[in-house]
């Protein structure tokens, strides 16, 4: 009997999640604290990873088409990273409230049940599966619990989940204000001695204000952000108070940089900022989440469906946890360039140079995204993600992306004979030779990754290591 998921969070990951493991045949029920959702946010882009991790769902479309802006730059510790001759690396702009919608839009074409105000405010978890308790709500019970409530995700604490800290909080708000002569435009941008100030267009008469202070605590979530808060925050970054008048939308943000020293515990488990939350860096945090998703969702489906062992979806930590530490680790590098700035002056400055050269540029955008997981066999495409190649199949030209939109398992045959792996959760693709491969055989796993590429024989036994 399959078992029910329940998952804390109806942010992008949360959904992402939900859609995975819907994919794979698990009964979703997603429990979101708020009572509607926001129609502005704090995240403004997809990485082309998470584009091409859509596009193996079929779902890219929804997101970015021909018309998407496309933000060929990024920064590292407010150095800005020219991506011209990276263009392959180029950010999406695409807020989060619309990646939210969509998925959200794609979880009720699967049946996904999501619960919007149901508030987690008890966990109880027992050698058969998770109670947990809801403000305004019945009791769910469930065969396993996912934490994707966010940065401090008071589920993950409800759950016992041990974390480390590896930086104090920070402070910082985000305004969406009007534009008028000298509310704005008289304020330099850029580092600051206590922090940064970020004015990022966003319509022809509207922009968005931003600090970040590298020390303080924000009040708690539910208090509001006021006016008064973002123009003081403004002020002691810059010295200068703004004329805001009346801000069109508000936020405020600021945690512990902490990572979970283990991703699952019983049958608990924890993904995206819940997981591993760290100052805001270009979007790292939703991409990376989105990431820990697609890898979870299959590997946890297959084990509330009965087709894998508990044990198995412990490669989800083995997986992640090291890019969520790397995620952290990028992040408080950043702050280390930026603060107390008359001590870091020196290293800017040799930074500066140094970041003019495009290995070091190509390394830096793609730390995160450039994931090889370690797995048996020395085949260069083994760990790595699938390029998204084209090959010629016995009905014709078919996308890798094409190939997973199922969510399975898919063996790329180039050998001429028939194989027959020993599971129904792989599809066989028989295919002409191609350069990309390299290789007799090509078992790609539902997250994109290659699991084996090489002979007949070493296939069978990376089937049986990931689909039993």
């Amino acid at each position: 009997m399959t078992e029910t998921v329940a998952i804390a969070g109806a942010g992008p990951v949360g959904l992402m999640l939900a859609c995975e493991l819907a994919l794979g045949g698990v009964p979703v029920t997603v429990l979101e604290r708020r009572t509607e959702r926001g129609r502005s946010s704090g995240g403004m882009v997809l990485h082309p990873r998470t584009v091409e991790a859509l596009r193996a769902r079929g779902l890219a479309d929804r997101f970015v088409d021909d018309t998407t802006p496309l933000w060929p730059r990024t920064h590292f510790g407010l150095f800005y990273l020219d991506l011209t001759d990276l263009p392959e690396d180029h950010y999406f702009i695409v807020p989060q409230a619309v990646t939210e919608a969509r998925l959200a839009e794609h979880a009720a074409e699967l049946g996904v049940d999501v619960r919007m105000g149901a508030e987690v405010v008890g966990v109880e978890q027992d050698a058969d599966g998770v109670t947990v308790r809801v403000a305004a709500g019945p009791d769910v019970r469930c065969g396993y619990l996912v934490a994707c409530d966010g940065p401090e995700s008071p589920v993950a604490d409800l759950a016992g989940i041990g974390f480390d800290v590896l930086a104090p909080s920070y402070y910082g708000v985000i305004a969406d204000v009007p534009v008028f002569e000298g509310n704005v435009d008289r304020f330099d941008v850029g580092l600051f001695r206590s922090g940064q100030f970020g004015v990022l267009p966003l319509k022809a008469d509207e922009v968005r204000v931003m600090t970040v202070e590298f020390s303080g605590t924000p009040e708690g979530k539910d208090v509001p952000v006021t006016a008064d808060e973002v123009r003081a925050s403004v002020e002691r970054v810059t010295g200068r108070a703004p004329d805001l008048r009346e801000p069109l939308w508000m936020t405020r943000y600021g945690y512990p940089t902490r990572v979970a020293r283990h991703y699952r515990h019983g049958r608990v488990l924890v993904a995206g900022d819940a997981a591993h939350a760290h100052p805001p860096s270009a979007g790292d945090g939703l991409n990376t989440g989105v990431q820990d998703a697609v890898n979870l969702g299959w590997k946890l489906a297959a084990v509330a469906a009965g087709r894998a062992e508990p044990s198995f979806v412990d490669t989800y930590h083995d997986e992640r946890h090291p890019i969520g530490l790397l995620a952290c680790e990028r992040a408080r590098a950043q702050v280390a360039l930026m603060h107390p700035l008359d001590r870091v002056a020196p290293l800017r400055e040799v930074m500066s140079t140094v970041l003019r050269f495009p290995d070091v540029t190509r390394y830096l955008v793609r730390m995160l995204t450039d994931v090889r997981y370690p797995m048996a066999g020395d085949h260069p495409l083994i760990g790595a993600r699938m390029p998204d190649l084209t090959i010629e199949t016995a009905g014709g030209p078919r996308t890798v992306s094409e190939l997973l939109r199922a969510g399975r398992g898919v063996v790329v045959n180039t050998t001429g004979v028939p194989v027959e792996p020993p599971t129904d959760r792989v599809d066989v693709v028989d295919a002409a030779p191609h350069d990309g491969l390299a290789a007799a055989t090509v078992l790609i796993r539902p997250d994109g990754h290659v699991a084996w590429a090489g002979d007949a024989e070493g296939l069978r036994v990376a089937v049986k290591t990931w689909f039993g």
